[in-house]
């Protein structure tokens, strides 16, 4: 069986940051780019928790589809399997350095966020609603934007 192309990746000397996990070319034409939206560092320091991310993943698909440029390339945004970040798949043939100001802002918008409600957090909307954490969520939202992007280098846009 061939590895999936993230596996191919040496995770430890992957830093946190945004990569372009990968690009398939869609029937028609187009392009989706799959980003890795990468938290923390694999193995190196402790994972997001499942409630953070779970609330990271409310928060951010609400910002992303509702975003007034980027809104209408959104395909998804959702938590890794390991939990030491996110996935993000857009329309577009684009590259790590496109999306920094927008991941700039969904942070921002995290971190700060000031409504008592979290966006479809009802058992109604969610299959596991009671699985969130607001207060972890904004901490680890600051924690990113602070140390990783509000001075972004080049070696956490591009791969190891």
């Amino acid at each position: 069986m061939e590895k999936v192309a993230s596996f191919n990746i040496d995770h430890t000397k992957l830093l946190r940051g945004i990569y372009v996990s990968r690009k398939d070319k869609i029937e028609g034409g187009g392009t989706i780019t799959t980003f890795d939206i990468r938290m923390k560092l694999p193995n190196r320091e402790p994972a997001v928790s499942q409630s953070a991310l779970h609330t990271i993943e409310h928060l951010a698909a609400s910002f992303l589809r509702n975003h007034p440029v980027w809104g209408s390339k959104v395909v998804y945004w959702g938590p890794t399997g390991c939990c030491t970040g996110n996935c993000l798949l857009m329309q577009g043939d684009l590259e790590s350095s496109d999306i920094v100001p927008l991941m700039k802002e969904l942070f921002t918008f995290i971190a700060n966020y000031d409504e008592s409600e979290i966006p479809g957090c009802s058992a109604q909307e969610c299959g596991n609603y009671m699985l969130n954490n607001l207060p972890m969520a904004k901490w680890e939202a600051r924690k990113f934007l602070v140390e990783i992007l509000n001075n972004i280098q080049p070696q956490n846009l591009v791969y190891p």
